[in-house]
């Protein structure tokens, strides 16, 4: 007769030995997991874990903070340019109704990948007609709460109790204005029928590629672009967590370009992370300079590496932006030389520095507000720079549309003298 063996033994017997492996695989001093050496994107590393965390839009965070807190969370849509923290408060709005167990009991959809009309009549709904409860941060079944009524630590519970703590779930649906427009249609009806139990949250870029029908069924909130004092206070926050040294004319340069998106302000800032040892390398190679030879230890090298300054030329030059110098002398260009020359030395300019003509149009544009003219002229110079912009969005021809942009500089100067 076989000798009979538990499944404890069998479960015992599994985990010695993966103990022994484990420690097999594990000698030697210093090591590394893949775990450890998993880098983190920043906006992930610093994205807020609390409404109070969220940088701005501080009346929308409070409203939304009192709705949760008084068990009163509508439908909502959170629509505004990216990088705004749209995600950033319904993660937040997740972890504070669910706790660290929020995972469990929101279903989180980019509905950029997912946007066809089967993802709502299988997933959404699937996950949408399934009912839970929670006691605090511990998510039970239902006959694990029969058990729980029975056993005498909840014989002393209500039922009012019971329902307090019952939680409805959360879909959270990103992009979801790239949702095809029967998906949207049919989500009509998922959200009147799951009301009871469940809310949903919808953000967007465009709110006029949502269907009225889901907004009349949905609070709308407007996350505008950040502010710059809430964007600085964010970044010198995560500056001084990674022992950068960012002076503040290389501050405003980040501010400046990221345009209220916090997203593209701490990108900007990673990438400088890990490009100022290469940076330094590659000037001690090319340059030759004297700090290689003066230094003894690794420690130092890497204090010389450590010590390299995020100036407001480097954040230009690592983004590929215009310099704002560079964009006065070619507006000098445009405004003063003949059309050939102007031709001739923009086009250097760009070959030379990898410049984007859209890039230097639309810093010309706005350089154009800063100059002093007759107001009919300027409205005529906006106009023509915001068609040149758009024929370069369709992928006109580069020299074409640089001709066009010092022409209608030639026209302009004329308009001028003429005035």
């Amino acid at each position: 007769m076989a000798e009979v063996v538990s499944l404890m033994d069998i479960d015992e017997d599994d985990n010695h030995q993966k103990q022994n492996n484990s420690q097999k695989l594990n000698k030697g001093k210093g090591l590394v997991t893949a775990a450890d050496t998993k880098p983190t994107p920043w906006v992930e590393k610093y994205r807020p874990q609390s409404l109070a965390d969220v940088a701005a839009h501080r009346d929308i965070v409070d409203t939304i903070d009192r709705l949760t807190s008084e068990n009163r969370l509508p439908h909502l849509l959170l629509y505004g340019p990216p990088g705004t923290g749209k995600t950033s408060t319904i993660l937040a709005v997740a972890r504070k109704l669910y706790g660290s167990q929020y995972r469990n009991m929101i279903l989180e959809l980019n509905a950029s990948d997912d946007r066809g009309i089967d993802v709502v009549r299988q997933q959404i709904q699937d996950f949408a007609s399934t009912q839970s409860f929670s006691f605090g941060c511990s998510f039970v079944f239902a006959a694990d709460i029969a058990r729980a009524f029975v056993a005498t630590f909840f014989q002393s519970l209500s039922f009012d109790y019971l329902r307090a703590k019952s939680s409805v779930k959360l879909i959270l649906l990103d992009e979801a204005d790239a949702m095809t427009k029967d998906a949207q249609f049919a989500l009509r009806r998922v959200i009147e029928k799951y009301t009871k139990n469940t809310r949903f949250a919808l953000i967007c870029n465009h709110v006029n590629k949502i269907i009225p029908a889901l907004q009349s069924r949905c609070t709308r909130f407007r996350f505008a672009p950040l502010d710059p004092i809430h964007v600085t206070e964010r970044l010198k926050h995560v500056i001084q967590a990674e022992r950068l040294d960012v002076p503040d004319c290389g501050l405003a340069a980040l501010v400046r370009l990221s345009n209220g998106d916090m997203r593209k302000a701490l990108n900007i800032l990673q990438v400088f992370k890990l490009l100022i040892p290469i940076l330094f390398l590659r000037k001690l190679v090319y340059n030759n300079s004297y700090l290689f030879k003066k230094c003894k230890s690794e420690k130092q090298q890497s204090t010389h590496m450590a010590s390299q300054k995020i100036t407001e030329e480097a954040v230009y030059l690592c983004t590929g932006n215009p310099l704002p110098k560079d964009i006065e002398q070619i507006s000098y260009w445009l405004l003063n030389e003949s059309f050939a020359e102007s031709f001739k030395r923009v086009s250097e300019t760009k070959t030379r520095k990898g410049l984007a003509l859209i890039d230097i149009v639309r810093e010309v544009t706005m350089f154009v507000f800063k100059i002093k003219m007759p107001s009919d002229v300027r409205v005529q110079l906006i106009n023509d720079l915001a068609d040149i912009e758009y024929r370069l969005s369709f992928g006109c021809n580069d020299k074409l549309q640089l001709g066009s942009l010092i022409a209608i500089f030639t026209k302009a100067r004329s308009s001028l003298v003429a005035a």
